[in-house]
């Protein structure tokens, strides 16, 4: 694993990016967003606008001739004063900071250039409120390229799922509407339905032929998680030129009666020095979906037993420098199953050893006195 580096953002801009260290990064993005003031106005919203902000109303409509989604504030995650919108044919966020003149709501619209000049007013929307919603228009900051804009208000908890629902599916429609947006749309499955692929984002994780609907449901949202980072990660790239941005890698590695396993293996680079990656293990009932722990099978597996039967199986290709090292580390691990055994994968690493972060392979027979012989699960692997 590589050491996390990214652009400054502020921590509402982060929320998706679940996996990514966002306190840290945030005070260098306010004390730089605060001397951005390129569109005019004042700082803040006219009182019109005001309850729309901390709502996190949603519109839909045209800047110019190009489909766009506005969400105006921050709304259900309850951080206000932030707006974002997308353009329809790309799905790429691009932040937006109110500013007011006189009952005019001025939207500053901000892109991320790259470390050297960091984020750019790359355009300003002037807008009015009418009784269709709202109207004004989209210009470059100097005034020039003046484009026409037209909002409609959107009623997002109202529309149709054209996906499958699952939990997570109806989460993200309240959580993050724009994301919904760009997202509730027919997927496509591949290689004869043991895959399949989100369009936008690219994100492609596989399927189990014959899996109950709450498996599918479970599948489809790991996959949902995925593309929502993909898109975010992709968003604060801004105009850098670099071609980088989220990968996944997702196999299943696993599969009983009882129980389907997967391994996720992800690489981004979302602005910043370096890229990093993550693996994660994954372990679901097949009949409900929902997650497996590990304590559900072998309930005297202990933190403090984990890692010492770890450090009894590593590889032999692991070197002399990480054998001094990962004694040295926490006790906090992602799992997955395979034919061979419990695959261990150490998530506690700090970043300067990260490549030390090799996966031990703990065998089903080695782990028999630590099962719970009344367990749901005790006869997939045990007879």
């Amino acid at each position: 694993m590589k050491p996390l580096s990214m652009k400054p953002l502020s921590l509402t801009r982060c929320r998706s990016l679940a996996f990514l260290l966002c306190a840290g990064l945030a005070s260098g993005a306010a004390a730089q967003d605060q001397e951005l003031k390129a569109c005019g106005g004042a700082a803040g919203a006219p009182a019109w606008a005001a309850a729309t902000i901390k709502s996190g109303g949603i519109y839909r409509g045209t800047v110019g001739s190009l489909p766009v989604a506005l969400q105006l504030g921050a709304g259900a995650d309850g951080v206000g004063g932030e707006a974002r919108y997308y353009y329809e044919r790309k799905g790429i966020n691009i932040e937006l900071t109110p500013f007011r003149s006189g009952e005019s709501l001025i939207l500053q619209e901000e892109v991320w250039t790259g470390p050297m000049e960091g984020l750019v007013v790359t355009g300003c929307l002037t807008l009015s409120r009418t009784a269709a919603g709202l109207t004004g228009i989209w210009a470059k900051s100097n005034g020039l390229g003046k484009l026409p804009v037209r909002l409609s208000p959107m009623n997002v908890l109202g529309m149709a799922l054209k996906l499958p629902p699952s939990p997570g599916l109806l989460k993200l429609k309240t959580a993050d509407p724009l994301a919904f947006l760009k997202l509730n749309h027919a997927w496509t499955a591949q290689a004869g339905g043991k895959s399949v692929r989100e369009p936008l984002s690219g994100i492609v994780y596989p399927r189990v032929l014959g899996a109950s609907a709450a498996l599918n449901a479970a599948l489809q949202d790991q996959q949902l998680g995925h593309a929502v980072s993909a898109l975010d990660c992709e968003s604060m790239l801004g105009s850098s030129d670099m071609d980088e941005g989220y990968d996944l890698n997702a196999a299943i590695t696993y599969t009983s009666a009882k129980l389907v396993s997967l391994r996720e293996d992800a690489g981004y680079y979302c602005g910043g020095a370096h890229p990093d990656n993550f693996s994660v293990g994954v372990m679901l009932d097949r009949a409900t979906g929902r997650a497996v722990s590990l304590s559900a099978i072998w309930p005297k597996l202990t933190a403090a037993r984990q890692k010492t039967l770890y450090l009894a199986h590593l590889p032999t290709e692991v070197d002399a420098e990480c054998r001094d090292v990962l004694p040295e580390m926490g006790s906090e691990f992602t799992f997955h199953l395979t034919p061979a055994g419990l695959n261990l994968t150490p998530t506690s690493l700090p970043h300067v050893v990260g490549a030390c972060a090799e996966t031990a392979v703990l065998p089903f027979a080695s782990l028999k006195a630590d099962a719970n012989p009344q367990g749901a699960y005790y006869r997939e692997f045990y007879r």
